[in-house]
Formats: C-alpha cells, structure tokens, sequence
C-alpha cells in the first residue's frame, strides 16, 4: 500500500478472529499493528503474533463502549507512532431474537458494542487524520444491515447503521483525503457469538449463527483478502461472498419483491429460515 508509507494501523476487537487475522496480514507486510479489545490475554497473543509475523505490534486494553478509551488510544498513537494511516473499527458481537422478545438489555449492549463503538471510533480519529493530510478507515459491518433477516432485528439495525455512516462519511471525507470502506460479509468461520448479547428469546438466532458459521467455506483470513485488495483499490463495499452479492442486487433491483419474498420464505420456514423452528 504506497500510499501509507509510514504503515501504522489501529484495530479494534482483534483479541481473536477476524480482527486479529487482519493484525497478521498487515504484519507481514511490514506494519506498525496497534490492537485493542478488553481480553488482555488474546490481546497479548495477537501482539505477538503480529510481532512474529515481521511487524510491530503494540496493544492496548481499550473497552470500545468509553469513547475516553478510544481518545487515550489516539493520544498514545500520536504520541508513540505519530498518528496512525488506517483505522479499523472491528469490535463486535451476535444478537437476535424475535422484536418483542429481546430484552431492552440486549439491545442496549448490542448497540454501544456494535454501532456507538464505531461511532467513537470515527470520531475520535477522523481529526487525526485529517490533520495529517489522509488516511483510511474501515468499518465492519455485515449483510445483515443489508438484508435485514426476520428474528436478527438488534443486529440487523447496529450493521445497517455502520453501514450508513460509513456510506456518509465516505462522501463527506472524501474531500479532507480520507477513504472509508464498509465490510459486509455474510457468514464466515469466526468466533463472532462469543460474549454476544444472549438472552431467552435469542436461543434459535445463535442456533443460527453457529450452524452458518460451521458451515461456510469462508475463513477470516479469506475476508481480510478481500478486505485489503478494497482499502487498496478505495473502494466502499466488501461484499465478499457470492450469496451476499445475489441478496445485494436483487433488494437494490427490487427491493418490494425481494422483502416479500423474505417474508414468504420465513413463513414457510424456507432457506435460511429453516433454523427458525418453533
């Protein structure tokens, strides 16, 4: 990436899975890797992961739900590396459940991990690097924003949001030399529901998930591929998997059909939906 000589990144949630599968690839192309996340002991090994594999790794217990966390973050990159060309904002975790059932809770957690994170995350560090002259953020989001899957409703509406400010702040950034890509894979083998937002109603949701996930040919690593080849060509959407991308233009095609078809097949407990079991 010639554009990002000085090669320094900071990410989020890279204790493990995707997150820390991105830290290893930018390591072995010779990056300062800053990673976060609250489980110092992942932390640890994703550091020296990234370290063995020829970067620099540093990390820092940081919860993404205080924005003061992120912004002592910022400081010490400033300070350490000064400043930082990519921001990922990686964190977070599973929900789902039918509306009415999903306890306020699960909702409130879901939304601070998932969506306010990436909020403060952008907002602690878009002024770092607009004062630098560039730099790059990436949001990982999900197809679920896109596609808005029945009994997903507390996911669904946290990745439709990060992928609605990534798609305004691409616009409005554009100008200040800072590119802005959405991640938006459907499932891939990932350690995505640990410490999710479970309660009673959401038995079925991560029946769901796990079965996806054990299922899917896909691997963090072959996302992060995907993930890298959009920060290089600046491009705004990873929509990497071939179902994801059919799901994708057939709602942007016809969007009427297309959700009453979702509604059709989640009566007839068809498609994905026939995890959804009474």
């Amino acid at each position: 990436m010639e554009k990002f000589p000085k090669k320094r990144v900071f990410i989020t949630g890279a204790a493990s899975g995707f997150g820390k599968a991105l830290a290893i690839e930018f390591a072995r192309d010779g990056w300062k890797v800053a990673v976060s996340d609250i489980d110092e002991q992942g932390l640890a090994e994703t550091v020296a992961a990234a370290n063995n594999s020829g970067g620099e790794g540093s990390g820092f217990r940081c919860d993404v739900t205080k924005p003061e966390d992120l912004d002592a973050a910022a400081e010490q990159l400033k300070d350490t590396w000064g400043g930082v060309d990519i921001i990922i904002n990686n964190a977070g975790i599973a929900g789902g459940g039918k509306m009415e059932e999903i306890s306020l809770e699960s909702w409130r957690r879901i939304m601070d991990i998932n969506l306010w994170s990436v909020i403060y995350g952008c907002r602690t560090f878009i002024p770092m690097l607009s004062e630098q002259g560039g730099g790059y953020i990436v949001n990982v989001a999900s197809s679920a924003g896109i596609l808005s899957v029945p009994e997903m409703a507390n996911y669904n509406v946290t990745k439709a949001g990060v992928i609605s400010l990534s798609e305004t702040l691409r616009a409005e950034l554009a100008q200040n030399n800072i590119g802005v890509t959405a991640v938006a894979p459907t499932f891939f083998k990932t350690n995505l529901i640990d410490n999710s937002a479970r309660d009673a109603s959401s038995k079925k949701a991560f029946d769901f998930f796990n079965a996806s996930m054990s299922d899917s040919k896909f691997t963090s690593e072959m996302i992060v591929k995907h993930t890298m080849r959009a920060i290089k060509a600046n491009r705004l959407y990873v929509i990497p998997q071939g179902d994801g991308k059919l799901n994708w233009y057939t709602k942007r095609l016809a969007p009427n059909f297309f959700n009453s078809l979702f509604a059709w097949l989640y009566k007839k407990k068809l498609y994905v939906f026939k995890h959804f079991q009474d």
